[in-house]
């Protein structure tokens, strides 16, 4: 697995664990963790695709 198919799918799960602290009604903190770590992760990724 090379490094844009490992950050895709650490963004999947990112994006599945926002979802999911979202509907359980987490804490703001714990949304904001996993939302700031999803963006870090999604301009990394841009960055690599240019």
């Amino acid at each position: 697995m090379d490094d844009k198919e490992e950050m895709e799918n650490k963004i999947e799960i990112l994006r599945e664990q926002l979802y999911v602290a979202y509907v359980y009604n987490a804490e703001y903190e714990e949304l904001l963790k996993i939302s700031q770590e999803l963006d870090s992760l999604l301009n990394s990724l841009r960055k690599l695709n240019k």
